[in-house]
């Protein structure tokens, strides 16, 4: 309507323009002359009249080139408004899916969320929503033609596809493929705070403590953790490192193990007893004795202390001497008396280990004790009263499992 105003205002006032200048001719007595010639053909006509035509023409010209362009445009128009339609679509039906996916609605919201995809703004978001709800339904197969599709719609620097294959593997126990989505990703962006939380996690339901000891740098850098979890994990990662070492009963390996664990960690009570045990197990205890007894100075532990009494060392009266120091500052410690009738007993000096034993059993009971003492009862020839020392300790093993039991079961 309004470009059919402009129109007739506009011929109107060519109409107007054209009468006003006629009757300027009319009063000049001139009606102008205009003639134009092409080949054999000429056209005569008063410049009032030729005016008029051009305006009709140029309007006529005008109209007819909008028009074909209009009729050029339409199938555009149409293209658009049908996009425009699908898209619409596509934006409801993602809408839709993620309310039936909220509601657990699995297969319908995988339905709806595909049929939609290729037209949608966010396609990505329909394809990882879809492998979603497929694997809650256990369509893994289609979960990751999904993810597939997903990829085609991203970068390669997308890290968003890649978390999501990496968090639905974790969740299907699928610790492997989760591991190698996260390597790439980290290749990608090496301080990614998600992708190193699931690395970690991954590490530790696969019991790869060697990788997650090479991760903990990167947990402690970047502040995944806090910093009393980063040092509980280093703790735990280092002491299952040792130990899985450990199985492999190599001296060597545990050697080059121990070297490689920070000196932080090695300070530890708990995980120098393992190494330490470790190195008497495979026969190594004497190279290690002065660094026990070392130990022992920084922390007392009554553990590395039993420790200490299991190398066989080769000058046995001398090992006896070096835990005899420690009489002076714990003289009443029963673990260390009983240590001392223990190293006594392999030194062949049977009179102080009996008198160490003793004073030991004086001080707390216990069933090493009683055991030591039969054993040295059993050297010097008085079986009746080595026979009654093992069974006072058969007596207190059986008292201690049986309030072990009784503790559990009111747990």
């Amino acid at each position: 309507m309004k470009n059919l105003m402009y129109f007739l205002g506009s011929l109107l006032c060519a109409v107007l323009v054209a009468f006003l200048l006629h009757s300027w001719l009319v009063k000049q007595n001139d009606p102008g002359y205009v003639l134009i010639g092409f080949g054999h053909w000429s056209l005569e006509t008063s410049l009032t009249v030729f005016t008029v035509a051009q305006v009709i023409g140029f309007f006529f010209l005008y109209n007819f080139f909008r028009l074909m362009g209009v009729l050029i445009r339409i199938p555009n128009q149409f293209a658009k408004r049908r996009r425009n339609i699908r898209f619409n679509r596509s934006q409801e039906a993602l809408v839709a899916g993620l309310f039936d996916a909220a509601d657990g609605n699995w297969e319908r919201a995988e339905k709806v969320l595909i049929k939609h995809a290729a037209h949608s703004g966010a396609p990505l978001l329909h394809y990882l929503t879809a492998a979603r709800a497929a694997q809650s339904r256990g369509a893994l197969d289609k979960r990751d033609e999904y993810l597939q599709k997903a990829s085609e719609q991203s970068s390669d620097t997308n890290m968003t596809v890649g978390l999501t294959q990496a968090e639905l593997h974790l969740s299907e126990k699928q610790f492997e493929q989760a591991l190698e989505t996260l390597g790439k990703l980290q290749s990608i962006n090496p301080g990614h705070a998600r992708v190193l939380k699931m690395m970690h996690q991954t590490y530790q339901h696969l019991g790869d403590w060697e990788g997650l000891s090479k991760l903990l740098p990167s947990l402690q850098q970047h502040k995944v953790l806090m910093e009393t979890e980063v040092k509980l994990l280093e703790t735990e990662t280092f002491s299952r490192l040792l130990k899985q070492t450990i199985a492999q009963s190599d001296q060597q390996e545990i050697q080059t193990c121990w070297e490689g664990i920070p000196e932080h960690i090695k300070a530890l009570p708990g995980v120098a007893n393992i190494y330490f045990a470790a190195m008497i197990a495979a026969g190594a205890g004497a190279s290690v004795e002065s660094a026990m007894l070392k130990q022992l100075g920084r922390h007392w532990d009554d553990t590395l202390l039993v420790l200490v009494s299991n190398i066989e060392a080769e000058d046995k009266a001398k090992q006896l001497q070096s835990v005899e120091q420690w009489l002076a500052v714990y003289p009443s410690n029963a673990v260390l008396l009983r240590v001392l009738g223990k190293l006594a007993l392999k030194a062949e000096q049977m009179e102080k280990a009996e008198q160490y034993l003793l004073k030991s059993l004086n001080t707390e009971a216990a069933v090493a004790t009683y055991q030591l003492l039969g054993e040295l009862l059993l050297t010097k020839g008085d079986k009746d009263q080595a026979c009654d020392y093992f069974k006072r300790g058969m007596e207190l093993a059986s008292a201690e499992l049986i309030s072990g039991i009784e503790d559990i079961r009111t747990a």
